[in-house]
């Protein structure tokens, strides 16, 4: 088994509840066999992380790559209102 490293925590992270929320936070946490840090951090990098990983990357299965494929491999089709919003000189210059 590898040797776990020893994290220094040396953040506060404060947060309101409602006593119904506490109530049930405590009753995880108690059958969760963690404590309420470990808990709350496991918990919320979790959801960090999963939320973050919708942001910059995404995957596909095996039939659904295939067919990001064939879409992609399509030539792109001229669309004339595209071609004229294109030609206009940028806002964002001074050109």
């Amino acid at each position: 088994m590898a040797a776990e490293t020893k994290r220094t925590r040396s953040d506060r992270l404060e947060v309101r509840t409602t006593p119904e929320d506490r109530a049930l936070i405590d009753r995880a946490v108690a059958v969760s066999g963690a404590d309420l840090t470990e808990f709350v951090i496991t918990n919320l990098t979790t959801a960090s992380r999963r939320v973050l990983a919708d942001r910059t990357e995404f995957s596909l299965g095996a039939e659904a790559q295939q067919a990001w494929e064939v879409i992609n491999r399509r030539p792109a089709r001229s669309l004339a209102g595209l071609r004229e919003l294109m030609a206009r000189p940028s806002p964002f210059t001074d050109e």
